[in-house]
């Protein structure tokens, strides 16, 4: 199982089951899990694997998200693009860290600077190097989940 890294994205108790999921904001499936795993008593480690040739957003809004969370911000900014995957074009990041009381031109810095690309290209080359192949793949009791299997394994590990 990948080690839980100082710098992830985490949410739950370190008592809960660990499930690490490799997403990207782009994919329907991915959002359908993230629904299904808030409802669920797990501690969640969230991964990018923003693909360009796959989603050609998908990077931009990894990196969207790294830059909020910089400013604290992280999960607010994850619930809030997969809960309207319809609004993800520029305007409505915009909003979004408007509406999270975010600093936008630090936003805008942030999420175009080259480390910030960098932290998005990391989780995806350690997903790569899981052997994660398509999103949403979760990381559970130490087993890749692809995203066609999702709800049964959620199901299987009684969660």
């Amino acid at each position: 199982m990948p080690s839980v890294r100082q710098d992830d994205h985490v949410r739950g108790g370190p008592e809960a089951p660990l499930v690490v999921v490799y997403g990207d904001f782009t994919c329907p499936a991915c959002a359908t899990a993230h629904a299904r795993l808030a409802e669920l008593p797990v501690r969640r480690v969230f991964r990018h694997f923003a693909l360009k040739a796959k989603h050609p957003r998908a990077p931009a809004l990894a990196a969207a998200a790294e830059a909020a969370a910089l400013q604290g911000a992280f999960w607010p900014f994850h619930d809030d693009l997969y809960a309207d995957q319809g609004r993800l074009d520029d305007p409505h990041l915009w909003a979004r860290i408007e509406a999270l009381g975010l600093d936008l031109e630090r936003f805008e810095r942030d999420r175009r600077d080259p480390a910030t690309q960098a932290r998005v290209q990391r989780d995806v080359r350690d997903g790569l190097r899981a052997g994660v192949a398509l999103t949403p793949t979760l990381v559970v009791d130490g087993e890749l989940v692809a995203a066609a299997r999702t709800s049964a394994i959620l199901d299987a590990f009684g969660f």
